[in-house]
């Protein structure tokens, strides 16, 4: 069955799954003249990605001096030739990553996203409440501008579109381990999937990088960040340049759930696209 015409589910960048266009973690974005990248090697994460994101924006066709920034919602660029040395991975900011991790049974929070251009024009918003449950399990309800749901339920992935009566379905393989959506739910150690470097604090946030170490990922970076020990940001760089990042509120660690809220059937009526071999 064709899949429906319809603006990327927000959620797919986290998963490296576009159920719109049926790509999955792994399957290379297409170039503009409609040839594939597979099996070329990954850029290094862009310059725009960086944690500043106040201030004035650029010009049209001029680049942010380092240590500017855009105007609100947009991320600035720093100006290609002072291009800052690429991050160190080190133990130290692998293990400071792990710390938060580690007592992590579950975790909720409001999220606001962004996703622009790399250059900092936002192309999509969107909002909604985030629920963890690790190890495997995540649901993210998004409210903003539409009601879409991208759950996990350790053996199952669902991009449910409420609007289009629709939802897709795969199963989770070990495709997904070094994904941003898993990145918090996940039971392996970090360092297993990410190389982990720590950045210079900004916005009064402590900033680390993490590199999937896997090929086959869609996407170039992580970037988290971190105030008074509790997760405040996460940046994500894919292949294409556009950057998304989740902004996070009332943060609740530890938090008990109904034990049906990572399980998901489909209304009646709605188009269930995909297979799983579980």
């Amino acid at each position: 069955m064709a899949l429906r015409c319809k603006e990327i589910v927000l959620g797919a960048a986290l998963v490296g799954f576009s159920p719109v266009v049926g790509a999955y973690a792994g399957a290379a974005p297409p170039s503009g003249d409609g040839s594939s990248t597979a099996g070329s090697a990954a850029p290094a994460p862009p310059a725009v990605m960086t944690p500043a994101a106040t201030a004035s924006t650029p010009a049209p066709g001029t680049t942010a001096a380092p240590g500017t920034a855009a105007g609100p919602g947009t991320t600035a660029a720093p100006a290609k030739s002072a291009a800052a040395p690429a991050p160190v991975p080190t133990a130290a900011a692998a293990a400071a990553v792990e710390k938060y991790l580690a007592g992590l049974a579950s975790w909720s929070a409001d999220f606001a996203q962004t996703i622009d251009d790399g250059h900092g024009k936002v192309l999509r918003a969107a909002a909604g409440h985030l629920y963890l449950q690790r190890p495997g399990k995540f649901r993210w309800n998004y409210t903003q501008p539409s009601e879409q749901l991208v759950l996990a339920d350790g053996k199952h992935l669902w991009f449910y579109d409420k609007d289009l009566a629709q939802a897709n379905i795969r199963d989770m393989d070990a495709t997904l381990a070094s994904t941003p959506a898993v990145l918090l739910s996940g039971g392996a150690p970090l360092t297993s999937e990410f190389t982990i470097a720590a950045l210079p604090p900004a916005e009064g946030l402590d900033w680390y990088q993490l590199v999937p170490t896997h090929p086959d990922t869609d996407f170039q970076a992580v970037r988290i960040g971190f105030a008074h020990g509790e997760l405040e940001q996460l940046l994500l760089a894919d292949k294409l340049d556009q950057v998304t990042r989740l902004t996070f509120t009332h943060q609740q660690r530890n938090a008990s759930f109904a034990p049906d809220l990572f399980s998901f059937t489909p209304p009646p009526g709605v188009d269930v696209i995909g297979r799983t071999d579980r």
